[in-house]
């Protein structure tokens, strides 16, 4: 198998860390253990609405959810400035430790890096901005300019536009198993990213590489 050329990023929970979002929950006075239930709750309504052939922007959905989830909590402030208090966490995430290393160590390589989506180009833009990482990266791209969200078939084709290559040349990384099923679909190659050490879920298809942390994944790729 030839080495591919492009180097696919997801970003919400792949590049950045999401702990940080309980401590928002807190500051409002929602329990801590409704983070992770939000950022989920956001993915399973923008993956409905995509299996309906909708699109909503991630904000969007996270400020329904928003709202939704924290109805009969007893808040230090009203709901709308609770969410928007979550909502400003969430643009303000850091990247995981072994991000750095791993994304300049591909790009080293010689690989062309690019991120895509189911959130805004701009969280992307912040997030890699922090981490001093933009420079590193060809392209940010997003669903929305896809017309949907992952794992539809559109934004893997969608980046294999944008970059002027084949799906076959291009690998997408990330850690949810049902973005990496939909990519694979498109005929991309897979790298999950397991820091947690979970087993890969049987129904979907498996990924081509497995890796612990990022930097890993250079070696396999080579």
């Amino acid at each position: 198998m030839n080495r591919p050329t492009v180097v696919v990023f997801d970003v919400n929970e792949t590049l950045s860390d999401l702990a940080p979002l309980a401590d928002r929950f807190t500051d409002v006075g929602a329990p801590a253990q409704l983070a992770p239930l939000w950022f989920t709750s956001v993915l399973r309504e923008g993956l409905g609405l995509a299996a309906c052939g909708d699109i909503q922007t991630f904000a969007t959905i996270g400020r329904e959810v928003g709202r939704v989830l924290l109805a009969g909590v007893a808040l230090d402030r009203d709901v709308d400035a609770a969410v928007d208090h979550l909502l400003a966490g969430f643009l303000a995430l850091p990247v995981y430790p072994d991000v750095t290393e791993g994304v300049r160590a591909l790009r080293a390589a010689g690989y062309r890096l690019v991120t895509l989506s189911n959130g805004a180009a701009d969280v992307a833009e912040r997030l890699l901005g922090r981490a001093g990482l933009r420079g590193e990266f060809e392209h940010l791209l997003s669903v929305e300019d896809a017309g949907v969200w992952k794992p539809a078939r559109a934004p893997y084709a969608y980046a294999a536009r944008v970059c002027g290559t084949e799906p076959a040349d291009m690998v997408m990384v990330a850690v949810h198993p049902w973005d990496l099923h939909g990519a694979a679909r498109a005929g991309l190659r897979t790298a999950w990213i397991n820091r947690t050490g979970a087993p890969y879920p049987g129904h979907v298809q498996p990924p081509t590489h497995t890796v612990r942390v990022l930097p890993e994944l250079v070696n396999l790729l080579g």
